[in-house]
């Protein structure tokens, strides 16, 4: 039997949600019988190219200055490889480019994955397009996946016929690293003392730092010992550097860019926060609540990111005060970490398991001459 080759298309693999989430299932997808290839939108290097190329798979970067000529491009290098017949969009709107790319070049089978609930954009030229793209997913995906039911949602208006497939990750793996890893944090600040707070995620407007800053000005004013670890980079860097001295939070809040032990950081925290504008179903929630710690998001996010552990807190955006007092008043976890395994195992979140889901649908439809 042939391995499948099944395209995946991105705009850069770095330590992003979505992404994350790819690496995990193909790390643990059966390799000798589905492979992984990307295309991506940029020459600079991802953060997780070597181990894509280490695992096997290809990455074929396509330049363009607009969307019609990355469209222009996609189609005649699906044409050019035609060992492609699985197309698998991962870039929310303009999936529609790509699928009709995919469509224009004769691909049977196009996927298109939702990872989110709303466009980050907003205006009447927005609005248009956001109308426009998501009719263009309806009718050319072959083959619907979101995160969510949230996530299905708003890209394709139904969850009906969605394959809702959970952000996953090694659930033994987090299981063992909740269990021995609670002293991390003086691995990265030796003299650390108080309350350890962390975020997790891209440097970007949606995700808000500046409402998590003035938390910890806020818990600096009323004589809070606390140690603030930002965690990821993006486009603001510069903007929360200035902010940090501005609030003078130097001696609080630490950034730490990109990480390979964040669920180790995570596991030595004692709360997570995550203001975020919105969200989909973001898989950073999955690995909080998978190794026990307490997350207070913004009531934007979508509501199924509570897994019923008792680890997640809605609250209001707007209203520092509410936070501050949330994080005053917060109490151990009173669940223990194998009901924690159990719960999430039995809720499909065990990328293992969901691997070879994702491989029993590859060869599905690979055998199937459905499409058009």
């Amino acid at each position: 039997m042939n391995t499948i080759r099944v395209l995946h298309i991105v705009g850069k693999m770095d330590r992003a949600g979505a992404e994350t989430m790819l690496m995990n299932l193909y790390r643990h997808i059966d390799r000798t019988q589905v492979q992984f290839d990307f295309i991506t939108f940029t020459t600079d290097q991802g953060d997780y190219d070597e181990e894509i190329l280490a695992l096997g798979g290809k990455i074929f970067p396509i330049i363009a200055s607009n969307s019609i000529e990355r469209m222009f491009k996609l189609t005649s290098f699906l044409k050019q490889y035609s060992e492609y017949q699985i197309v698998h969009a991962h870039m929310l709107l303009n999936n529609a480019f790509h699928l009709l790319a995919a469509k224009k070049a004769g691909i049977q089978h196009r996927i298109s994955h939702s990872h989110s609930t709303q466009n980050a954009k907003s205006g009447i030229v927005a609005n248009l397009y956001e109308k426009f793209a998501i009719y263009l997913n309806k009718s050319l995906s072959t083959k619907r996946i979101a995160c969510g039911k949230e996530a299905a949602e708003y890209l394709f208006n139904t969850s009906k016929n969605v394959w809702l497939l959970n952000n996953a990750i090694d659930l033994q793996l987090y299981n063992e690293i909740s269990l021995t890893n609670k002293n991390s944090w003086k691995a990265v600040k030796s003299d650390l003392q108080g309350l350890k707070i962390i975020q997790v995620g891209r440097l970007n407007e949606v995700k808000n730092h500046d409402f998590s800053l003035k938390i910890a000005r806020k818990l600096k004013e009323l004589g809070v010992n606390f140690t603030f670890f930002i965690v990821g980079q993006g486009p603001l860097e510069d903007l929360i550097q200035k902010k940090i001295k501005e609030y003078k939070l130097g001696e609080n809040v630490f950034m730490l860019g990109i990480r390979s032990d964040v669920p180790k950081l995570m596991a030595g925290a004692d709360v997570m926060l995550m203001p975020s504008l919105h969200e989909g179903f973001p898989v950073v929630l999955v690995e909080s609540q998978a190794v026990g710690l307490l997350s207070l998001i913004s009531d934007r996010v979508a509501p199924e990111v509570d897994l019923d552990l008792d680890l997640v807190k809605f609250l209001p955006l707007g209203d520092v005060d509410t936070w501050v007092k949330a994080l005053k008043n917060r109490k151990d976890k009173s669940i223990s970490q194998s009901e924690i395994y159990t719960c999430l195992y039995a809720s499909s979140f065990d990328v293992k398991k969901n691997a070879t889901d994702l491989l029993n649908f590859y060869l599905d439809i690979s055998n199937s001459n459905v499409g058009s």
